[in-house]
């Protein structure tokens, strides 16, 4: 095996990892209590799991299903296919997940461009669509006949007119490039630190203070379309409160379930490929060590690359 570089730091598995780490998955073969499934991953099929759990529990469903295009997840393939079929497919796979959400929960759904259609229709018939969330992904390689595809979309939905939303938990600490001041010279609507000039502005509906996990980072892993535990953040803390329980049935390798830990909140992960699971299990598990998220600290999100040394070094 070719010897990794000395920064990377990808979670990966031994076979006697997965082996252990398998032991603590669910499978469901009878209706299950809450407490049964409670901060636990589910390895098996969505509809199959979803038929065994209970009703009304969820505060948070965020939802990451596979977007329509061609992919490959492990051992498993994803073909693209008409608006129409991939319309379907979301029916298929969300409809029967609806019935275990609370009337004051939030649905977020993750999309591309291929998929947008299919997701706004889906979303209006069932749903009240919010907002939409656009965040750039700044990875890949450019296209030599087009322009390069590098944003996603988020869909904020929810059950009714009563629900969570906490503004001031997802604020974003920016860097001020134009330092304004009163008529008596103290700072108009930014803060003077000894790292820098900075101001906390409110949370928008464009994202772009998001990294794509790479090799160097410790949340990496080796899932192809992983998405930021910062990303969860914002979306944990911005609709649900402390001990809510978030259900993520597209869990992949845990994104969800290891923000939602590190974050206070409870979780149960739906994840039908058993690698991808014991993954998720893994970092868990090393939540207890290490609860920081990159871009995270002091109760505000750090513009992309600007948090300093000292702050980000620090497990607070």
């Amino acid at each position: 095996m070719k010897p990794r570089a000395p920064r990377n730091q990808t979670i990966t598995l031994s076979a006697q990892e997965q082996d252990h780490l398998a032991d603590g998955l669910l499978v469901l073969d009878r209706p299950a209590g809450l407490q049964q499934i409670l901060n636990h991953i589910i390895c098996q099929d969505i509809n199959t799991a979803a038929a065994y759990l209970p009703e009304g529990f969820a505060d948070l469903l965020f939802l990451d299903p596979p977007y329509n295009l061609n992919k490959t997840f492990n051992e498993t393939k994803f073909a693209k296919r008409t608006q129409l079929d991939y319309l379907a497919l979301l029916e298929a796979w969300i409809l029967p997940l609806l019935r275990l959400l609370k009337p004051t929960a939030s649905v977020y759904l993750c999309s591309d461009w291929n998929a947008c259609g299919a997701a706004q229709f889906f979303l209006e018939k069932h749903l009240i669509i919010r907002n939409r969330i656009t965040w750039e992904r700044e990875k890949g390689r450019g296209a030599k006949a087009n322009w390069k595809n590098c944003s996603e979309d988020i869909w904020f939905c929810t059950v009714s007119n009563n629900y969570t939303f906490n503004p001031d938990a997802v604020k974003l600490k920016r860097k001020v490039i134009a330092p304004y001041t009163h008529n008596n010279g103290k700072p108009k609507d930014w803060q003077q630190e000894t790292q820098g000039d900075f101001r906390l502005t409110a949370a928008s509906n464009l994202w772009t203070d998001l990294t794509v996990p790479f090799w160097s980072m410790p949340e990496n892993t080796v899932h192809p379309t992983q998405k930021p535990e910062k990303l969860l953040a914002k979306i944990i803390l911005a609709s649900t409160n402390t001990g809510d329980v978030i259900l993520d049935p597209f869990a992949g390798s845990g994104s969800t379930c290891t923000a939602a830990k590190k974050l206070g909140r409870n979780y149960i992960g739906i994840e039908i490929d058993k690698t991808y699971a014991c993954l998720a299990e893994k970092r868990i598990q090393l939540a207890d060590s290490d609860p920081a998220i990159q871009g995270y600290r002091d109760g505000v999100f750090w513009e992309r690359n600007t948090m300093p040394a000292n702050a980000r070094n620090s497990k607070k």
